[in-house]
């Protein structure tokens, strides 16, 4: 809207100093330049044709603002509670596995933005460095564990044991990934699941930066968390994946989440709920809190958006479990959009993800950074001095009457 046939030519900044990246976009663009193919495809990617994924960002576009004017807002706080301890503001950073390809011990990077950013930070089961290497890189985080569930029952116990060992504050059990979302873009880079096309390998020898901090100086990443679990000789970075995956049981059910809430006695939180139904189910399951999430859009494609059941889901749970959302999120308005809807706290996987490829911990602390500033800015333009005047009362639906 801004430009004339193409003038002023506009780019996103795309060079090495995150404190120069003005929004998500900035430090997605460096990551872009700094990422082999295959990585961004893993980061960027969705299921079959993405189109969940592309919903789940349509879906804060759908929703506009009514601000109220000639308010006070010099008093303006994001401050909130998370699960009964108080963070700066109403955001998680997700779980997300795989980051040691992004950069090098990338899951205590991100512990470390989350703790500077004071906001609580879910390690998932996938990731690449120890949950106890997490707690000694970050001490004081708010570590929480993201749990899958796979082979024996036993091995879910053993890594909730090391989880409470480690400090862990809170167990998120994902509930949609049991069978592998079908990744067509992300496929496209293998040969079968041992191991990279020839092209693929070849391209990620053009981004010298990322080859001689990653591959070259550490190697493949592995998963350091549960690979004593898996068989000797299927070890390597993309066969243990494969056989993490060919041994989650598809006979989850509400049933494990009972066993899960009786062995585990901190607080329980289930992620990827998208019905109604399940919502309801949860509420009387004991758990503490549910996730709507898509997982990203990389799962069942053609879902509703998180966002799209968020109010229907408020309405169910009311006060008694804890509702968050995630999916989408690149801007702080995305956040208060969330918030009046009903969520307690969002979510974020891929924002601090962009920063943590673009420039390690500096990075993904900029992400939380500009998130927050978008949201404290964005609250007092609302009108609004806290999130808990954050309602629906304050959005209208696109081609709905105010």
């Amino acid at each position: 809207m801004a430009q004339l046939d193409g003038t002023p030519a506009r780019h996103y900044y795309a060079g090495f100093n995150p404190q120069r990246a003005i929004a998500i976009a900035d430090l997605r663009a460096m990551a872009h330049k700094r990422l082999p193919r295959f990585a961004l495809e893993y980061l960027e990617g969705g299921a079959e044709d993405e189109a969940a994924m592309f919903r789940e960002q349509r879906a804060f576009a759908d929703w506009r603002f009514m601000p109220k004017t000639l308010v006070d807002v010099s008093r303006r706080t994001l401050a909130t509670d998370i699960l009964g301890r108080s963070a700066a503001m109403p955001l998680v950073v997700s779980p997300t596995g795989l980051n040691g390809i992004l950069h090098v011990h990338g899951d205590s990077l991100l512990a470390e933005a989350a703790l500077r950013a004071d906001v609580p930070f879910v390690q998932s089961t996938m990731s690449n460095d120890t949950m106890e290497e997490v707690a000694r890189a970050a001490p004081g985080v708010r570590h929480w564990w993201q749990l899958y569930v796979f082979g024996g029952d036993e091995i879910w116990q053993e890594l909730l044991r090391r989880a409470d060992g480690a400090g862990c504050e809170a167990l998120v059990l994902t509930t949609n990934a049991q069978i592998f979302g079908d990744r067509e873009w992300q496929r496209r880079n293998q040969v079968g699941k041992s191991r990279l096309t020839v092209l693929a390998a070849l391209e990620s020898l053009t981004h010298p930066r990322w080859f001689a901090e990653n591959p070259l100086s550490h190697g493949l990443p592995s998963f350091a968390n549960i690979i004593d679990f898996v068989p000797k000789d299927q070890r390597s970075f993309f066969a243990a994946s494969s056989w993490v995956r060919a041994n989650q049981p598809t006979s989850l059910s509400w049933d494990t989440v009972a066993k899960i809430r009786q062995r585990w006695k901190k607080p329980f939180v289930l992620k990827g709920i998208l019905c109604p139904d399940d919502v309801r189910r949860a509420v009387d399951s004991g758990v503490d809190g549910v996730v709507l999430s898509s997982h990203g859009g990389r799962q069942l494609d053609w879902t509703i958006s998180p966002l799209d059941l968020l109010p229907v889901a408020r309405e169910i749970v009311g006060d008694r479990i804890a509702l968050y959302m995630s999916g989408g999120v690149r801007r702080g308005t995305d956040l208060l959009k969330a918030c009046a809807l009903g969520a307690d706290a969002v979510w974020v996987g891929r924002a601090p993800l962009y920063g943590l490829s673009a420039a390690g911990a500096a990075g993904a602390a900029r992400a939380l950074e500009i998130l927050k500033t978008e949201a404290e800015n964005a609250v007092g333009l609302l009108g609004v001095n806290r999130v808990d005047e954050l309602g629906p009362h304050l959005l209208a639906h696109q081609g709905r009457a105010a």
